[in-house]
């Protein structure tokens, strides 16, 4: 076993360390990167045979979570773990569109690039060195491939650009911006920004590529020490023979059949035609001889594929024409819609040309965030964003699955578009769930889908910051001074192009970049010549969209939960759950509300509406309300004694007023006066060392149907003698006593009334 070899960088101030011959020594290459407390595990690993029966290259990246790298024991009842999570997935799809475009056209042998964080600080997130995992890997392994390349995160705070900023700082970063470049050019983008200008986010973008020269001469001198020569591995290309000879068969047929406007029926008419032509190009002349492609079918095939491709390029870069005809910044047909399902909170209709995508918004409570289990610090996340690709979007029949890799990516790219623009738990504490139904699919449905989601939120009464419409862009590249740029594109233009790049933002500047090539790289120059186009595209689907609303409605949805926020005494909390959660299950039963309870004391009530919610407050605010000396309160009386009678003047918590202050008359019992059931308004006369109640009745006006209204004298006539207004009884005799005095009363803990009868047993 030969010695790791090591090799250390300082990236952004801290140290970045690669090594290998440690671990995983049978993959092709394996790859430890190691950056603060973050270890991160990348093998590379290449099948010997080629598969000849595919016409693409079977590349497959993992990225493999493993929950004890943060010493998580994953939830749920399957501790061994499930499915990726949605934030693992968007990180192997990061690696793979940075790596891809530099394998060899034509190579059809099976490469299996597989990521996995063994140790992980949340001040070094793994993402990033994934990227920096798989090109070190790549580069030191037999596998062909055209590397290496760097990548850096980069942060925005306080107008100061960092260099994969640590959590506090991302926490308060404008931008969180992933570029992965080589020598001379940017391969991949994947940003979120809070409203950023495109001339700043273009200088984070050259910083970053500056920086990533650092992690590839790293890993050029990774290279020298542990690198194994290239293995050589058999390319399936297409002759330039056939090419001609398929171009030269049917090549103005195709040219003609490519410029149909209508999706389905263009690409439902060159599979016929690309069906015809390899069967009539393979036709022998002579019925005894053998086709003249035999056992070429798949390169003929093939073959049409490619002249396809070069047709729609040529016609962009010769003749300035589209496949639908449109000039090269032309947007197609755009319609918004608003409200179209009446019994969700919001819904919105978004369509460009043949892309439809429908969102609808749900508002519900915090409660109902969506706990995360992942690598990640944060626990639960409020607004949360899915995107359904049914196969009836693009005329296909398929079963229905879960949603795979690109379903996952689509959607996380739609929700970080939004995120900054969601207003803060503080302003709308509601947990936010959009759902972007793809109806129909011919380019750029994730940037559908931004825009149906903001038309969804508004027409849910969500008060986003601001609006945001997102576009794609397309490329079709010969070089730096012949290419041309797509706006808007289709599904053939970004089949047969050379880059998807998408933007989206509001009117003051870029919430999301998603940048994904076909070619080793982009220059600077049209990177900011990209941006500015995507720009101008965004302002004017703004400006439809605002034609349909103008702004968040002034109400929420009035089928949306109503959410009350209060806050009480962090030492209440207790009273409020009750034992065993009694109390709040109580109140949760009596208005219908759900209650979260913050350990700060925050109690968020979600309620069906208005009244409940209301009410579901003024108990809890009863349960934890402090008595105060002089505060007057309306309360049942509970129980009868002979010193008075105690009266519940807030739930849990009663008070006694004496007789003395219960009644101007004089009354020898409680029961002359009031029962029990009876409401009075009484004041708090006194709170003692012990905490003990006394209530008074005195100079405090009592609702009409209280006991001591109704019971109250009335005013004698004039010269006549004063009257209780009770009949007369004769009174009890007194028993005698020395010394003239009266006996002292005695006092009784049991109610005057309905006392427990004496029970006799029988004898045995």
């Amino acid at each position: 076993m030969q010695a790791p070899y090591v090799v250390s960088a300082e990236v952004g101030g801290r140290l970045l360390t690669l090594e290998t011959g440690l671990f995983a020594n049978q993959a092709s290459a394996a790859v430890t990167v190691r950056y603060g407390d973050t270890v991160v595990l990348v093998t590379a690993t290449m099948s010997h045979k080629a598969r000849t029966d595919i016409d693409f290259f079977p590349l497959t990246v993992d990225f493999e979570e493993r929950k004890y790298a943060v010493g998580k024991i994953p939830g749920g009842f399957i501790k061994r773990g499930g499915r990726p999570s949605d934030e693992s997935i968007v990180q192997g799809r990061l690696v793979d569109r940075s790596i891809r475009p530099l394998f060899p056209k034509g190579m059809r042998n099976d490469v299996q690039v597989i990521v996995m964080p063994i140790s992980v600080d949340f001040d070094h997130p793994p993402a990033v060195l994934g990227i920096i995992g798989a090109s070190a890997a790549l580069t030191i392994s037999p596998i062909p491939w055209d590397g290496p390349l760097g990548a850096v995160r980069v942060g925005y705070v306080d107008g100061e650009f960092i260099i994969n900023p640590n959590s506090e700082q991302t926490e308060r970063s404008a931008m969180e911006l992933v570029v992965s470049s080589r020598p001379d050019h940017i391969m991949m983008i994947e940003a979120d920004a809070d409203q950023i200008p495109e001339e700043i986010m273009l200088q984070a973008l050259e910083l970053a590529h500056q920086e990533n020269q650092k992690v590839i001469a790293l890993i050029e001198e990774f290279q020298r020490m542990a690198g194994k020569p290239k293995a050589e591995v058999t390319l399936y290309l297409v002759s330039s023979e056939l090419k001609d000879a398929v171009k030269a068969f049917a090549g103005e047929t195709l040219k003609s059949a490519i410029q149909n406007p209508d999706k389905l029926a263009r690409e439902a008419g060159l599979s016929q035609l690309k069906d015809e032509i390899v069967a009539q190009m393979n036709m022998p002349a002579d019925p005894d001889s053998p086709p003249p492609y035999q056992g070429r079918e798949l390169e003929l095939a093939m073959a049409v594929d490619e002249v396809i491709k070069a047709q729609v390029r040529e016609l962009i870069l010769e003749e300035g024409k589209r496949p639908d005809g449109r000039a090269p910044s032309e947007i197609r047909e755009i319609r918004c819609a608003v409200g179209l399902l009446p019994r969700t909170h919001g819904s919105g209709l978004f369509q460009r040309g043949q892309t439809q995508v429908l969102t609808t918004c749900t508002l519900g409570a915090l409660a109902e965030a969506q706990i995360l289990d992942a690598l990640s610090e944060e626990e639960t996340k409020r607004y949360m964003h899915f995107y359904n690709f049914p196969p009836f979007s693009v005329g296909e029949v398929r079963p229905l699955r879960g949603a795979g890799r690109r379903e996952v990516g689509h959607g996380m790219l739609a929700e970080r578009a939004l995120e900054r623009v969601i207003p803060a738990e503080e302003e709308f504490p509601y947990a936010i769930l959009l759902y972007s139904e793809v109806l129909e699919s011919n380019g750029s449905t994730s940037m559908a889908s931004t825009c149906g989601s903001t038309l969804a939120l508004m027409d849910a009464g969500v008060p986003i910051k601001a609006p945001v419409a997102g576009i794609a862009t397309g490329l079709v590249y010969e070089s730096e001074d012949r290419y041309a740029i797509l706006t808007d594109i289709q599904g053939m233009e970004d089949a047969t192009g050379d880059m998807d790049f998408k933007v989206a933002g509001t009117e003051n500047g870029i919430t999301a970049i998603q940048l994904d090539l076909k070619i080793p790289g982009l220059p600077m120059p049209i990177i900011a010549e990209t941006l500015q186009s995507a720009r101008e595209a965004r302002l004017f689907i703004l400006q439809k969209m605002l034609e349909v609303i103008p702004a968040p409605r002034p109400e929420v949805s009035p089928r949306a939960p109503r959410i009350f926020v209060m806050e009480i005494n962090p030492d209440k909390i207790g009273e409020v759950i009750g034992p065993g959660g009694k109390t709040i299950k109580k109140i949760s039963a009596d208005t219908g509300a759900q209650i979260q309870i913050e350990q700060t004391g925050k109690v968020y009530i979600a309620a069906p509406n208005g009244e409940a919610g209301e009410m579901a407050r003024q108990m809890i605010e009863a349960l934890t309300k402090e008595l105060a000396v002089g505060e007057i309160y309306t309360g049942r009386v509970t129980r009868l004694m002979s010193r008075g009678a105690f009266v519940e003047v807030l739930p849990g918590k009663e008070g006694l007023v004496e007789l003395r202050e219960l009644t101007d008359r004089r009354v020898s019992r409680p029961d002359e006066v009031v029962k029990v059931g009876d409401i009075l308004r009484v004041r708090v006369k006194e709170i003692d060392s012990l905490g003990r109640v006394n209530l008074t009745t005195r100079g405090v006006e009592q609702p009409e149907s209280s006991a001591l209204v109704s019971t109250a004298p009335a005013r004698p006539a004039e010269g006549a003698p004063p009257s209780s207004g009770r009949p007369s009884r004769p009174a009890p005799p007194r028993p005698q006593q020395r010394g003239g005095e009266r006996p002292p009363r005695q006092e009784t803990s049991e109610p005057v009334e309905d006392l427990p009868k004496p029970q006799f047993r029988p004898k045995r």
